[in-house]
């Protein structure tokens, strides 16, 4: 009876949560003179139904373009946070597998290797700049006591200045410096997309694939219970005889493979090129995923997509309602905020009820 009353208040929590969350983007919105429900409707008009009253598929698919690198990096993050971490350096380490990709393929795309050999090795390449990137965070973490959330965020710092040197410096396009990036790959080492639209159905694969990988990972092994323990209590996991040392380290290795993975899919699968802007803040918006589905993947598919959504369909804001496409930050940002204060509402409710009242 007490468990079905908990369930319950939790799930009304959550539904106040996303209505707070409403609530406090509607009130910014009549302080700008913007109707709220017009702007909802333009987001969601932005990413289902074109101009002409038709289902808009290019919006469908480019929902599902920024869903798939933002899945990417929201399993990896999951990962971390099961092992007790607050691994900032994500967005870093998307950048790095990013930059790796774009090395590889720069030096095998005038060779006679075949075009999937080469992909492939550009997506396996990005994963390890990825890991390294993230096994750099982790040893500043284990081994030289610096705070997870101060050491990514000066790698971050330090990947994106590296990024936007190699594009206006060695890797320039030959003759200008662009904003625009890298030259483009040829062709052939495009990932195939669906006939007229950006998204490439084998990009889907990988995501998939990935997020059931990290799924199994962290419910169905042994590994993953062991590094909930030293999550829960990193010194009694350790009392237990638990190299926690080490899960942390792979818990950072997994997490930076899978951002590695999402900025080789910018590069091969979106892009086509190294851009300034290639993490396109998938890091830490997969952070905020993690951080909204209180760390459980269940619902991680399902809020990314949102997610997602919500940043392609804002894209029309400025056009209808002159409205700045950063209003998705802010319902975002409300979002997460809004459920973080009301988990901490139920914990103390769940108390009272486990208390007995006291």
């Amino acid at each position: 009876m007490e468990n079905s009353k908990s369930r319950w208040l939790g799930i009304g929590l959550q539904v106040g949560a996303v209505l707070l969350a409403l609530v406090f983007t509607s009130i910014i919105l009549l302080i700008v003179n913007t109707p709220p429900i017009q702007a909802y409707i333009t987001i969601l008009r932005g990413v289902l139904i074109d101009n002409s009253g038709h289902i808009y598929q290019e919006g469908i698919a480019n929902t599902l373009v920024a869903w798939i690198p933002l899945l990417l990096a929201s399993s990896g993050a999951l990962v971390t946070f099961a092992a007790g971490l607050w691994n900032i350096g994500i967005e870093g380490q998307v950048i790095l597998g990013g930059i790796f990709t774009t090395w590889v393929l720069r030096l095998l795309q005038d060779s006679p290797m075949p075009a999937w050999f080469i992909i492939l090795v550009g997506f396996a390449v990005g994963v390890i700049g990825g890991a390294l990137w993230a096994a750099l965070a982790g040893a500043l973490k284990t081994y030289g006591g610096v705070n997870e959330i101060f050491g990514g965020l000066g790698l971050n710092f330090v990947a994106t200045a590296l990024n936007i040197w190699l594009i206006f410096g060695p890797w320039k396009r030959p003759g200008i410096a662009s904003m625009s990036g890298t030259s483009p790959f040829p062709d052939r080492l495009w990932l195939p997309t669906l006939p007229g639209l950006r998204l490439s159905p084998w990009s889907l694969v990988i995501a998939a694939v990935a997020f059931a990988v990290v799924y199994i990972l962290l419910n169905g092994t042994y590994f993953g219970l062991q590094i909930k323990a030293v999550g829960k209590n990193n010194k009694a996991a350790f009392l237990m005889g638990i190299p926690t040392s080490r899960y942390r380290m792979t818990a950072f290795l997994i997490c930076g493979s899978f951002a590695g993975l999402a900025g080789a899919v910018q590069v091969i699968a979106v892009y086509h090129r190294l851009i300034p802007s290639i993490s396109s803040g998938y890091g830490f918006l997969g952070l905020l995923v993690s951080m909204l589905v209180n760390y459980s993947p269940t619902w991680v598919p399902l809020v990314a997509l949102f997610f997602a959504a919500l940043n392609i369909g804002s894209i029309q804001l400025p056009i209808v309602l002159k409205v700045d496409s950063s209003l998705s930050g802010v319902i975002q940002g409300a979002l997460v905020l809004s459920v973080l204060m009301v988990d901490g509402l139920r914990k103390r409710l769940v108390g009272r009820f486990a208390g007995g009242g006291q």
